[in-house]
């Protein structure tokens, strides 16, 4: 097959993880768009918004040269990124449920102040907006994905990797997600990885480590995923093994029942809806 990105098949972790879960559902997040607006769907909730705040803030510090990261506070720019969640676009259901989230967003942001660890130290950026590899040339299929922070390693000249969580509990150890984020590093940069962590804003003042993906395993469980994606896109095949729908997909079909209901476009472009 010719290799040609604009028709390759993109696979993140999240779209990955979806398949995972349930084809359906990876079908009506990945695939399915609304007729009437041509807009893909999502559904919102409170701690998604929460979490795509946190992570909107490292962001924009993660632009900045070391030394002028604490500048200025990341409280007032966690504020500022919170509007773009703030009310039903959010997914809260009133002022009080709003308030709730934005002081746990707080909490995790002072903490970080207090302890900033590799968030003070040198980072690296990879050029690309969205960080790419390709997964099989033959089979015209794509890795891609954003990761939180590379910090740089000036003693081993090296890289070590950070996925921030805002929520409550652990990943799984079988998670692809920082498999990914190695083979992405690994193909984007120049400069060996040597540390994999990740960082459970809620709870820990630094980023706890695990082992290194193996790379030869990664890519071949990767490979297995991808291929059965690309069947079910190539047969358009996506069915739930329930016939109700499962707990992954139901959400999804009260949308096209219309079950939920809408609040919005996001930032993405896509249909906000909140279930009752």
């Amino acid at each position: 097959m010719i290799k040609d990105k604009y028709s390759a098949l993109w696979l993140s972790y999240s779209s990955i993880s979806d398949y995972l879960k349930c084809p359906r559902l990876y079908f009506l997040r990945n695939i399915y768009r609304d007729p009437k607006t041509n807009r893909r769907v999502t559904i919102v909730q409170p701690s998604l918004s929460l979490g795509q705040v946190i992570h909107d803030t490292i962001e924009i510090i993660s632009r900045l040269p070391q030394e002028k990261r604490f500048q200025q506070s990341l409280i007032s720019i966690f504020f500022r990124q919170w509007v773009s969640v703030s009310g039903k676009i959010g997914g809260f259901r009133d002022d009080q449920e709003e308030d709730q989230y934005k002081k746990k967003g707080q909490a995790m942001i002072k903490r970080i102040m207090r302890y900033p660890g590799p968030l003070g130290r040198k980072a690296i950026k990879i050029r690309q907006d969205l960080p790419y590899m390709w997964l099989s040339e033959e089979e015209n299929i794509i890795l891609c994905g954003k990761i939180d922070w590379l910090e740089y390693l000036p003693d081993l000249d090296a890289v070590h990797i950070i996925d921030f969580k805002t929520g409550k509990y652990d990943e799984d150890p079988d998670s692809l997600q920082l498999s990914i984020y190695y083979l992405l590093a690994k193909h984007t940069q120049k400069r060996p990885i040597v540390k994999v962590s990740y960082w459970y804003l809620e709870k820990d003042i630094k980023p706890i480590s695990i082992p290194l993906p193996d790379e030869e395993d990664s890519l071949r469980r990767l490979m297995e995923i991808a291929k059965k994606i690309a069947l079910a896109r190539k047969l358009e095949h996506f069915s739930c093994r329930y016939k109700a729908g499962c707990q992954f997909c139901k959400p999804y079909k009260m949308i096209l029942s219309g079950q939920a209901h809408y609040v919005g476009v996001n930032g993405y472009g896509q249909d906000v809806y909140m279930l009752s």
